[in-house]
């Protein structure tokens, strides 16, 4: 069971994100608050669980956090500042959108820029360490899952219903056969390179 967070006498966001490694497609990262003490027998890194598993617990955080958002970075964004800098962007934007302020910010990986003057820390695979980290890494990866399946349907041929805008061979297929969108992101080795 993953301790919901690291200090019980602040409010602490966890921030991860989904998306990293896709050709097409926005990052999506999450903020969520948990309240102190919180926790639930399936609650884990989102790639640990099933996507079944994941839309279980995404109600259940959404309804039982203190506050939780979700925001992106446009696969435009990645492309002039590059994946990690979208990424950290998409968690401030995120961050920006609780409608509680955090005392403190934990985030998953070992990089981050400060957030205004709240204390942050980072916590390399600390979606596997903390719930509100785990919980922030299962809404980013639901919601960019949902928005993948959705603009699936206005460039069909991608297969990003289903591979959600990572590099399966028949997504590199697709790119090869139908060319980019204004989904993919330029910059990224989209052919077998």
């Amino acid at each position: 069971m993953l301790p919901s967070c690291l200090t019980s006498f602040v409010l602490e966001a966890g921030c991860d994100e989904a998306g990293r490694g896709c050709l097409a497609g926005p990052v999506c990262a999450a903020a969520v608050i948990l309240p102190d003490g919180f926790t639930h027998p399936l609650l884990n890194d989102s790639k640990k669980l099933s996507e079944a598993r994941r839309e279980q617990l995404r109600p259940v955080i959404e309804s039982e956090a203190v506050a939780w958002a979700v925001a992106w970075a446009s696969a435009q964004e990645i492309d002039e500042m590059n994946i990690l800098n979208a990424s950290i962007l998409a968690m401030h934007r995120a961050l920006d959108l609780l409608s509680v302020r955090p005392g403190e910010i934990v985030v998953d990986g070992n990089r981050f820029k400060p957030y205004g003057d709240i204390p942050y820390r980072t916590i390399v695979k600390g979606d596997g360490k903390l719930g509100n980290i785990a919980a922030a890494s299962i809404l980013a990866k639901t919601h960019r899952d949902e928005l993948m399946v959705r603009v699936a349907r206005e460039y069909p041929g991608y297969g990003w219903e289903i591979n959600k805008g990572y590099p399966t061979a028949a997504h590199r297929q697709a790119i090869s056969s139908l060319g980019l969108t204004p989904y993919h992101r330029s910059t990224f080795k989209w052919q077998g390179e």
